[in-house]
This record gives structure tokens, C-alpha cells and sequence, in this order.
């Protein structure tokens, strides 16, 4: 039995420095994934800013083509009420006013449904790299 005392404490010694440099090496991975994911939340609100910004701006043109819509109606409303009442002159001009509101609205609601139409709903880039960090963390070697 002496001779087997002093493998295993030869043994106990190297397994606890195996365990010391399995905890740093784990230690180390843990803080490496915590950035990594830290990073990636930050990736993804950047995204998402980037996304709403672009919204905004397709939104503000709807908005805009929804007023040179209101008044086409307007400059309509009153080219028939002055076309009723002059039956040339005044009516003439309205309807000519309007109808440079109905193409400012076409053009603003066409520019703002491109733009709307190239708005991403999720931050594809973020996602992207997450699913490539899940899948390094389930195979490392790989």
C-alpha cells in the first residue's frame, strides 16, 4: 500500500493543476462569450436604429404624399366651385393647381413606398452571427 501512497499523490497534484487551468480556461471562455454576446445585443440595436431612421424617413414621405393628397382634394373641391361659378376663368386655375398637387402627391407616395418596401423588420446581420456563435458553441472544433 506504501507504494501506491505516493502515485496517488503525484496523481492528486497534477489533477488539481488540470482543474486550476480547466477553471482559468473555462473562466476565460465564459468572459470571452459574455463580451461576445455584449457585442452582439449592441450590433443589434444599431441595426435596429439604422431600420427605424430609414422608416422614419419612408414614413415622412407617406405623410407628405397623405397632405399633397388633401390638397388635391381641396384644389378639386374648389375648381368645381369655381368652375360652377365662372364656368372658365377661376375653375381653370384651380383645376390646373390641383392637378400639379395630384402628380406631387403620386411622386412623394412612390419614393415613399420604395423606401418603406426596403426597410428590414429584423437586424438580418445580428441574427446571422448568432446563429454562426450557437453553432461554433455546440461544435468549437469545427
Amino acid at each position: 500500500m506504501a507504494s501506491t501512497s505516493p502515485v496517488r499523490g503525484t496523481g492528486t497534484h497534477h489533477e488539481q493543476e488540470q482543474d486550476q487551468s480547466v477553471s482559468r480556461l473555462l473562466s476565460v471562455v465564459t468572459a470571452d462569450l459574455q463580451t461576445l454576446f455584449r457585442q452582439e445585443v449592441e450590433l443589434a440595436k444599431a441595426e435596429v436604429r439604422e431600420e427605424a431612421s430609414r422608416a422614419g424617413k419612408a414614413a415622412g414621405m407617406l405623410g407628405g404624399a397623405g397632405f399633397a393628397g388633401y390638397m388635391v382634394l381641396l384644389f378639386l373641391s374648389l375648381a368645381a366651385v369655381f368652375g360652377l361659378a365662372n364656368v372658365m376663368d377661376g375653375g381653370w386655375a384651380a383645376l390646373i393647381v390641383a392637378a400639379v398637387w395630384g402628380v406631387v402627391a403620386a411622386v412623394l407616395y412612390r419614393k415613399g413606398r420604395m423606401r418603406m418596401n426596403t426597410v428590414s423588420p429584423k437586424p438580418e446581420q445580428t441574427v446571422a452571427t448568432m446563429k454562426e456563435n450557437a453553432e461554433w458553441a455546440r461544435h468549437p472544433t469545427r
